[in-house]
Formats: C-alpha cells, sequence, structure tokens
C-alpha cells in the first residue's frame, strides 16, 4: 500500500479499501481531475484532497488509512501535517479576529500582515507583554469586577516568581458564568446546558436557558447557606450531570470551595482528599447508572437499584463507599426522581431535604453572591506528586480566568458553540469545561451516561455538537468498536485532546469524521489551570502533536546539565517554563510549592524557571512532541499517578517482595501507557510473574483506583540505581519499552 504514489491508485485499490465500484470509480475520476503532479510536495498533495473534501466522512476507514498513508510514506515532512487553516477561517476565529483588530497598533503596520502569518509574532509579543495581553483579553470574557483591579500585574514582590496578578480586585467567578452579558452576546434566553440521559437516545435533547440555570443554582446556594459557613470546603463526588454542574457553582457562589473528587476513587482516596482540604461536608450519589466518565478509562457500567456502579463485572459503590471516608455531612442525590433508596446515616440529607432547608429563606430563587478578593479559593484540586499525599492545589478565582481565555484562543470556544467533553468534576477538564463555556457565553452539553457507545455519538449528532473534547483510549474504543458508523458529526468544527498521548490513526479516524477539521492536541497541568502546549487554529496540525506554547506562555527546552537550548532549535529535554503565568499555583495546601515547583530550576533571562516535569521533543518546525515524565509520575488512561503510590500499594501485596519499581510504558504507535511493576524478592522466596500481577492489580484497585490495571510484572534480581542510591526508573523503563517493541513485532 505505501510503494504505490497517490496517481497509482486504482479502482481496484479503492474496492479493497471498502469503496462499492460505484464509489471507487467515482473517487478516481475525482483524483484524476486534480491537480496532482509528481512535483507536488506530500503536504500539499494532501492540502489539495482537504481543502477540496474529496475524503468524505462515510468513507471507510481503510480508504482514509490508503490515501494518508500513501501521499506521506516518503514524506520528509516532520511531523506530517492534515489540517491547513485558510486566511478565511482564521479570520472567523476568536484570536484571528482580535489580531485584525489590535494586530497592527500592537506589531506595527509594517510588522502586521495577517492572523496566519503574524501569529508567532503575536505569541511572542504575549509572552514578552502579558500585561497589555491581559488587559485586552479581559474584556473578551464574560468577566464583572465588582472593584476593578490596581493593575494587572505586580512584580515589586521578589519572593512572588509569578508575580501578583489583577490585585485589589474584587468579583464572584461562578456570578460572571451566571450573569446575561452583551459581550460575549449571552442573554438570559440562550441556552447553558443540553443534555440528554443514557437509554432516551430517540428522545428530544434537554435544554435549560441560562435565566433557568441561575435560578437554579440561587436555590442550591441558599440550602447551602442553610446548612455551611463562607469560606467552608464542600466535596463532590458524583458523575458530570446536570445537578453536578449547578452544585458546583452554587458552591463557588457561597463562597466557599469546591472539593474535586472523582467518582471512581476508593475510600482511602477519598477520605485523604477530605482530610487535606478539611472538607465539611460533601455531595454524591446515591447510586449510578451509565458510565464512570470517559476521564477515567470509559468502563461500561449497568444500571443497578443499589448504592453501587456495577462496571467490568464488578461492583463498585458510591454512598456506603463515600461514608466509609466521611464522618462529615454527606448529601445524597439519587439518580431519577427524588428518592435515594438508601438508608442514610442520622447526620446526612437526601437532596430532596438538602433543598428544602433553602427555601426556607425568603427568596430561595434569589441570592446575593458572595464577592471575594480575586485570590480567594474557589475550588481545590489534587495531582499526584512523588511521595506521600497527592498534591492539594487550590485555584483562586484566577485560575477560571486563566481557563477560559485558553478556551478562548486555543479551542476558538464561541457564542453559539456547543461544546461537549465526556469528563468528570474530579479532574482538571471538569471545572474547565465549564468555564470554557459559561464565561464565553458557549453551551455545554452533558450525556448522563456512557460515551463509549453509539448514544453518546447520537447524543453528539442530535445535540449539534461544534467543540468535542477527548481523551485518546475514548477515540480508539469508537474506533474499534465501529459504534458511530452512520452518524452525522460535520457540525464539529474542532476536536479536542488531552490526558493521554494520542494515537496517530485513531486521530486520522477522528478528524475524518468533521472532513478534517483539527484536534486541538492540549497539554498542561492542574496547578496550572491550563495548558502549556497546545494546538492552534491559526496553524497547520500534525496528528498527536502540539504546534505552539499557550499564549503568554514561555518555555524552555533544558539539556541534561540544566542548559537551555537555543530557541527554535530541535531538540529533546525537559521543559522549564517562564514563571510570570496568570492563574497558575502559587501555593499548596500539603507541600512547599518553591520546593515542588522551583527549587533547583536554573535562572533565565532574570528570572527561575518554573518546574513542570514533561521531557519534550521539539521537532522541524517547531512542532512538539511529549515524550514523558521527567519526575516518576506516570499517566494512566488520563490519571496522573506517582510510581511511590503505586509501590506503596504493591510493596505490601505479598510477603514474598523485597521492593517494587513501577513505571508507565507507552506502546510504540504513542498510545496509552501500561502500567508495568518490576519486583525484586525477598531471599529464599519464589514467585511467579501471574500470580504477582493478579495481586498487584487487587490491591491497587481497592486501595487507589478501581480503574487501574498492572499490564506486566518483571521479577528482576535488583534495580539499575545512581550513586546516591536512588532508584533509575527510566532506565527500565526504556528497557520495558525495547521489550514490548519486541514483542509487537513478532
Amino acid at each position: 500500500m505505501g510503494k504505490k504514489s497517490i496517481k497509482e491508485l486504482g479502482v481496484d485499490d479503492f474496492v479493497k479499501a471498502g469503496l462499492s465500484p460505484a464509489e471507487a470509480n467515482e473517487l478516481k475520476q475525482v483524483l484524476l481531475s486534480l491537480p496532482l503532479s509528481h512535483s507536488l510536495s506530500s503536504t500539499d498533495t494532501w492540502r489539495h484532497l482537504v481543502t477540496r473534501r474529496v475524503l468524505k466522512p462515510s468513507y471507510p476507514h481503510p480508504l482514509h488509512q490508503l490515501l494518508y498513508y500513501t501521499i506521506y510514506h516518503s514524506s520528509s515532512s516532520s511531523p506530517p501535517l492534515y489540517c491547513f487553516p485558510s486566511l478565511e477561517q482564521a479570520r472567523c476565529t476568536n484570536l484571528g479576529r482580535f489580531m485584525e483588530i489590535h494586530g497592527s497598533r500592537i506589531l506595527g503596520s509594517s510588522s502586521y500582515k495577517d492572523p496566519i502569518t503574524s501569529f508567532p509574532l503575536f505569541h511572542h509579543f504575549s509572552v514578552q507583554h502579558p500585561e497589555m495581553y491581559w488587559s485586552l483579553i479581559l474584556k473578551e470574557l464574560s468577566i464583572s469586577f465588582v472593584q476593578p483591579p490596581n493593575c494587572i500585574l505586580d512584580t515589586s514582590d521578589p519572593s512572588k516568581h509569578g508575580g501578583t496578578w489583577l490585585p485589589g480586585s474584587v468579583l464572584n467567578i461562578a456570578d460572571c458564568c451566571l450573569q446575561p452579558s452583551s459581550h460575549p452576546n449571552k442573554p438570559d434566553d440562550s441556552i447553558a446546558i443540553v443534555w440528554r440521559e443514557e437509554g432516551s437516545d430517540d428522545s428530544e435533547v434537554n435544554r435549560i436557558t441560562l435565566k433557568q440555570l441561575r435560578q437554579q443554582v440561587m436555590l442550591v446556594a441558599n440550602a447551602i447557606d442553610a446548612n455551611f459557613s463562607k469560606g467552608d470546603a464542600i466535596a463532590i463526588d458524583t458523575q458530570m450531570t446536570v445537578n453536578a454542574v449547578v452544585i458546583y457553582l452554587a458552591i463557588v457562589l457561597a463562597g466557599c470551595a469546591v472539593v474535586s473528587i472523582a467518582d471512581s476513587f476508593a475510600p482511602k482516596e477519598i477520605a485523604t482528599r477530605l482530610r487535606v482540604s478539611n472538607a465539611k461536608g460533601i455531595f454524591t450519589q446515591a447510586f449510578a447508572n451509565g458510565v464512570l466518565q470517559a476521564w477515567e478509562m470509559f468502563r461500561v457500567l449497568r444500571r443497578s437499584n443499589e448504592d453501587f456502579i456495577s462496571g467490568g463485572g464488578r461492583k463498585i459503590p458510591l454512598y456506603s463507599r463515600v461514608i466509609k471516608a466521611a464522618a462529615c455531612k454527606v448529601i445524597v442525590l439519587p439518580v431519577i426522581g427524588d428518592d435515594v433508596a438508601v438508608q442514610l446515616r442520622e447526620q446526612d440529607l437526601s437532596w430532596k431535604d438538602f433543598l428544602s432547608s433553602g427555601r426556607q429563606s425568603s427568596r430561595s430563587d434569589h441570592y446575593s453572591p458572595v464577592y471575594q478578593s480575586v485570590d480567594s479559593v474557589t475550588n481545590i484540586l489534587f495531582s499526584s506528586g512523588t511521595t506521600g499525599d497527592p498534591k492539594a492545589i487550590p485555584w483562586t478565582q484566577l485560575a477560571p480566568i486563566r481557563s477560559a481565555a485558553d478556551g478562548w484562543a486555543a479551542i476558538d470556544v464561541q457564542v453559539g458553540d456547543v461544546y461537549c467533553w465526556p469528563t468528570n468534576l474530579g479532574w482538571v477538564m471538569g471545572p474547565t469545561l465549564i468555564y470554557h463555556c459559561f464565561l464565553n457565553g458557549a453551551t455545554l452539553a452533558l450525556y448522563h451516561g456512557s460515551p463509549q457507545g453509539r448514544g453518546f455519538g447520537k447524543f453528539v449528532q442530535d445535540a449539534g455538537v461544534t467543540i468535542l473534547g477527548t481523551v485518546p483510549s475514548l477515540v480508539k474504543t469508537w474506533k474499534s468498536t465501529r459504534c458511530m458508523e452512520g452518524l452525522d458529526w460535520t457540525k464539529i468544527k474542532l476536536f479536542c485532546s488531552t490526558g493521554e498521548t494520542s494515537n496517530v490513526d485513531d486521530d486520522l479516524w477522528l478528524s475524518s469524521r468533521s472532513y478534517y477539521n483539527p484536534i486541538i492536541e492540549l497539554c498542561g497541568g492542574t496547578e496550572l489551570a491550563s495548558s502549556y502546549i497546545a494546538g492552534s487554529p491559526l496553524q497547520p496540525q500534525a496528528f498527536g502533536a502540539f504546534s505552539t506554547a499557550s499564549m503568554t506562555t514561555g518555555i524552555v527546552i533544558l539539556d541534561e546539565n540544566g542548559v537551555p537550548y537555543p530557541e527554535n532549535v530541535p531538540c529533546v529535554g525537559e521543559v522549564g517554563l517562564l514563571p510570570l503565568s496568570l492563574g497558575a499555583s502559587d501555593r499548596l495546601l500539603n507541600a512547599d510549592h518553591d520546593a515542588v515547583y522551583f527549587k533547583g530550576m536554573p535562572m533565565y533571562n532574570g528570572k527561575v524557571l518554573r518546574r513542570h516535569g514533561d521531557i519534550i521533543k521539539r521537532m522541524v518546525g517547531g512542532y512538539i512532541i511529549v515524550q514523558g515524565r521527567a519526575d516518576d509520575t506516570m499517566n494512566l488512561g488520563g490519571i496522573k499517578t506517582s510510581s511511590i503510590e503505586i509501590e506503596r500499594v504493591c510493596d505490601r501485596a505479598d510477603e514474598c517482595i523485597l521492593e517494587t519499581a513501577a513505571v508507565g510504558v507507552a506502546t510504540e504507535n504513542r498510545g496509552p501507557e501500561q502500567l508495568v511493576i518490576f519486583v525484586v524478592l525477598k531471599k529464599g522466596y519464589n514467585s511467579n510473574a501471574e500470580t504477582l500481577r493478579m495481586k498487584f492489580s487487587k490491591a491497587i484497585q481497592s486501595n487507589l483506583n478501581p480503574l487501574f490495571k498492572v499490564s506486566v510484572v518483571k521479577i528482576v534480581l535488583e534495580f539499575p540505581r545512581t550513586s546516591s542510591n536512588k532508584i533509575l526508573r527510566r532506565v527500565m523503563r526504556d528497557q520495558m519499552k525495547r521489550e514490548l517493541s519486541v514483542q509487537s513485532r513478532l
């Protein structure tokens, strides 16, 4: 297949790839009519096909593979490009329109050309002059200050590496989400949320207006006032439903802080997060039907009339699991109707009784927001570190502003967009999705059920989704099961992907569903409130690669000695971030922030770089691929987990174990990481790898996350170590990657 040129492909090749003879003849005639010559580059040849929409979404995937891999089989392009924005398209994007208005004044009339040509120059300007960039961007978002900031950035305190942003400002970011505005155009009767229940796939899509959403949030905020105090930390451990979004916004509106807990966590993990955050209460469900969200490995779940999720043949408890971890008050939501169908503890409340407590106020549908300084905490999220408890990262009101602004620039979230991303409030994408939508005037699309099957895809079609977020594991499932065949996804203007490394062929399938519209890759961190590298709708895109640093973000790639490589030179190394970044964390609740992110990092242009921990590869043309973590945090199905956490559990799994080392190994085609456990046995003890693999999986699922699984166990005599006796997990990771690569070829 790969040795022919596109001009040499015949009707028989197209029929073998799945077309009917009539379709194959039609395609051949179309290809003959295109100006495709041997002198054209591979990139220009592919550009002709996609800009003329030759490759239809209805064509079978083998046909798309045939043409893509034929065109690029001998290409020297690094990496191959698949999506090419036109100047007309670029000018219709948020950032393109913004550049057309401000570009000549900011960059100079002789320097500014157009949004595509001038994008690198404009990005450089945003890094060098973040105050000017942010002063303009704040006017693009639905941000209303009760008291405006004294300035954009104050760098007078040398102890604050990241500076002080918007000092003196007062607002309530949830109130900004809920109030109508003229710019962006967000009237009361605009549709705030659309949703559908799994199993109701032929019913109308449900809708709620901005005014109705605000009324529901205010009702819940009144109930929060009746049960909690201002400043309390209140956890949410539910699936991402309309009620979950209402609760999230109500907690913030009431001047409290959300504690984010994923709905797949074991009781020990829930208890850790409640303890670290000092949570005073927690919202959860009595049980859940449907599925644990896509962010958590997409296990298919079946309906239950008890207080558990049933997934993959296992029962995963909900309310009963929470009460094992929580001594505080639990508010329990039903899945259907008003009854929770479980016996509650004396201190707990059903959702119905909780709402009734708020209705006792004189106007339960009205609530006066609690306005606070911009640095007040609205959300406590967690990210695994390399030792002990997961890092507790407080999001101030700056974090949603940063998140929404990057959604505006990189994902091009606009008024009128319908934005869907299967996720969970326990992970950073849940709050991010809320702020992307409501601070940019878009409609949030929620499917209350499994994103794995055709029902979800039909919802995407019926809801008119224009932006669809994914994680690579989910795309792989859609492609392999062929469950989305026959559905119309051509309203989607843009896909997003994050959480784990993308697979090129899976992305080829996904982008082809919408005539090769871009898949914007995003890579960042909870502590950054956004991405540090991304794709851009103003640049050609390559599958599985990042085309730019995020706006205002400066990145430096360091060699093994911590010395920065020159800008724009192809290289591989650990990334360092310029420290002045609006929305990035400046504190941790349970760790030394300076030690985690700045200690030991080199100076660059007079400022100490911020540690992020990724090893990245910059290629010719500036495209970037993430090659793994510099520390020992792995990524399992989009969930960052430290080697230390895994090893702490595995070390206790059997008495024969002396020590373990956990590594995440990406497959050769850059797919999701596999969990591999290296084991050293105690002297005189014997065991086999399969027995230990089963024991490790059981221990990890019971104590950390029921969705994690051990792929490989390798028993060794000793671990490779540094001269200071530190385990060289990277050496073991590389060894295992080579072994898995050899096995895949056998």
